[in-house]
């Protein structure tokens, strides 16, 4: 087998740490979030590689509804709907709520749980602030892009709430206790949780308002999305949607009430036992069950790594030949992809990589992401050996044509070893920034060694002991390649 025929295979098999494999006819395809945690959707303690939850449970009723295998795919939260509509799989389903926007974008199930926005506050402001409109001029948290973003935007504008947007659910109720903000606003499963994990609030019992969770399809796949609301409703009438419910905790007299609306019919099933596991879910005794999923996820990082310094040191260098050997118009062009790339985030370009372009080419989240950082990291690059090489002495360049060597003589033979030396030490820099910056692919689903630190941090409530592995990863990886350089260094150094 050629070899980069097979070291494609097997970045094909590293890229997939969470089932996000090669669909077929017998496979349904689903997205979540793993970082959004249990009862939606968490890393499972007795399989850190495999998920559970009830949306676990419920996408689990659809596919075997569709005679069809589950197949979990890691995406981030925010990025579940682009993803549907991409391609990536075929049911985005992490607690997604139901509103006007979403079933204009895509084809929407319908509703399978009834949830309340409620608002946390600390323990101390409980008579003061019992509805959103007693917090005007004071900071509320929530998870940007929710419904209850929405209504603390609106109540922004109607009596100065400030809101405070966060990327996860952990950290606005950590912020709560420690009173950087006054309340947050978030749904009733969210608030109970946190509320269990780490206390320090309280949870007003009236609710801000009412919404419900929906799977969505992508736009056009309407026919399958027809097939999943008929399970629901089965899987309502039987029971089964109340044992999935119960078991994690979260079943209630409304939701009792909105599944009997829903089927006009009483629903009646044996409540079945909580989730708990015998395994440890936190402390060193969780380290041995998350290993295994951190070491993959490092792998992942150092290959897109590796790989993305190569590709942008081989553009670099092409790039700085261009720009100090290359006619006007060339130096120009390399000029101005210089400063765009440089100029705008890596996480943007990512983006249009991996959604922009995917109505031209659809490249797998792998590559999109090695293409991303390899173009983004090459402006960088060229920098480095441009100046490299216009650092050598005139009086060098011109004594070697007087010589009678050709100008790609002098590259090669003078000016280029130079230039390398000079740039050993900036380029051991950008593969360290690189290291680090790689953690940004996972918006588009490369579950690579952070996000699979969150993932552990939010299933244990914790990010000390994650976050100490995650940092000895990356340590561990760019200690030795700065000790190799300045031996290099060293070795080549001159009087």
């Amino acid at each position: 087998m050629p070899p980069l025929r097979a070291a494609t295979l097997l970045l094909l098999a590293l890229a997939s740490p969470l089932g996000a494999q090669t669909p077929g006819t017998s496979v349904l395809r689903w997205g979540g979030d793993a970082e959004g945690g249990a009862p939606f959707v968490e890393a499972d303690p007795a399989n850190p590689s495999g998920v559970r939850g009830f949306d676990v449970e419920i996408a689990g009723m659809i596919a075997e509804g569709l005679h069809r295998k589950p197949q979990f795919i890691q995406v981030a939260w925010e990025s579940i709907e682009a993803s549907i509509e991409r391609g990536d799989f075929d049911l985005g389903m992490s607690g997604l709520e139901d509103r006007p926007a979403l079933r204009a974008r895509h084809a929407v199930t319908i509703p399978y749980y009834e949830f309340h926005e409620v608002l946390a506050v600390r323990p101390a402001d409980t008579a003061r602030f019992k509805t959103v409109a007693d917090l005007a001029g004071r900071r509320v948290g929530t998870l940007g892009g929710t419904t209850a973003y929405s209504i603390l935007l609106d109540a922004q504008t109607k009596s100065g709430v400030i809101p405070v947007s966060y990327d996860d659910d952990v950290h606005p109720y950590t912020d709560l206790a420690a009173g950087r903000l006054d309340a947050v606003l978030l749904d009733n499963i969210i608030a109970e949780r946190s509320l269990r994990r780490s206390g320090g609030f309280v949870i007003q019992p009236v609710p801000v308002a009412t919404g419900h969770y929906v799977g969505i399809f992508a736009h056009d796949n309407t026919a399958l999305r027809d097939s999943a609301n008929a399970i629901l409703l089965a899987r309502m009438r039987d029971g089964s949607l109340e044992r999935s419910f119960r078991k994690w905790n979260v079943w209630s007299p409304e939701q009792a009430q909105f599944e009997h609306d829903l089927l006009n019919t009483a629903t009646t099933a044996a409540p079945a036992a909580s989730v708990s596991s015998a395994l440890p879910t936190g402390g060193l005794a969780s380290v041995p069950h998350y290993l295994p999923a951190l070491f993959r996820a490092a792998l992942i990082t150092l290959v897109l790594s590796c790989l993305s310094m190569a590709l942008a040191v081989a553009l670099g260098i092409c790039i700085a030949a261009g720009r100090v050997y290359g006619p006007s118009v060339v130096r120009a062009l390399l000029t101005a992809y210089v400063e765009v790339m440089r100029g705008t985030p890596v996480l943007l370009q990512l983006f249009v990589i991996y959604y922009g372009l995917s109505g031209v080419i659809r490249l797998p989240a792998f590559a999109a992401a090695l293409l991303g950082l390899g173009l983004n990291y090459a402006a960088y690059e060229s920098e480095i050996y441009r100046a490299a090489l216009e650092s050598i002495a005139p009086a060098q360049l011109e004594a070697a044509r007087t010589l009678g060597l050709s100008e790609g003589q002098i590259l090669r033979l003078i000016r280029g070893p130079q230039a390398l030396r000079l740039a050993l030490a900036p380029m051991t820099n950008d593969f360290v920034s690189l290291l680090k910056d790689s953690s940004l692919v996972s918006v588009i689903t490369v579950v690579e060694l952070t996000k699979q630190t969150a993932i552990y941090a939010t299933n244990i409530g914790s990010w000390v002991i994650p976050g100490i592995l995650c940092a000895v990863l990356y340590l561990v990886f760019s200690l030795p390649l700065s000790h190799a350089a300045r031996r290099l260094e060293q070795r080549w150094s001159v009087s």
